[in-house]
């Protein structure tokens, strides 16, 4: 398994700041769900003891819709979603790549996810080897 290097991320603003413990090659999952196309979410799941929320844990938001089974953390002020909880991985922690700062990562892979189509697919997102499950 790929050693683990600490990525430092951040909303837009910087009112919300955390860490993770990830490989520097990522792998990374590009949902084309209607939130996560939206907003271009680049999901790195990791679980919840790779996570460190340094900030900002009063300034965060949730939004959650359908099943309400994923809680969508926004921070109250730029109203970027830097990380959640997902429903794929409830004990889990997903961060977007795209809000983690880019000296400590050397390459990312991106595999698509058909979100569109969430309970036919998720089965394959769940037996997925992830780094981090």
């Amino acid at each position: 398994m790929n050693q683990k290097i600490t990525h430092r991320g951040s909303c837009h603003c910087g009112a919300v700041r955390y860490e993770v413990d990830a490989p520097a090659e990522l792998e990374v999952d590009e949902c084309n769900c209607s939130i996560c196309s939206r907003s271009g979410y680049l999901h790195l799941i990791v679980p919840s003891d790779r996570f460190r929320l340094l900030q900002g844990e009063n300034n965060l938001t949730t939004y959650s819709f359908d099943s309400h089974e994923a809680k969508h953390l926004f921070c109250k002020t730029c109203g970027i979603k830097s990380f959640y909880i997902p429903r794929s991985h409830p004990d889990g922690i997903s961060i977007n790549a795209r809000c983690l700062e880019s000296d400590t990562i050397t390459n990312i892979k991106i595999t698509p996810f058909d979100g569109r189509n969430w309970e036919k697919n998720i089965s394959e997102l769940k037996s997925r080897q992830h780094d981090n499950c």
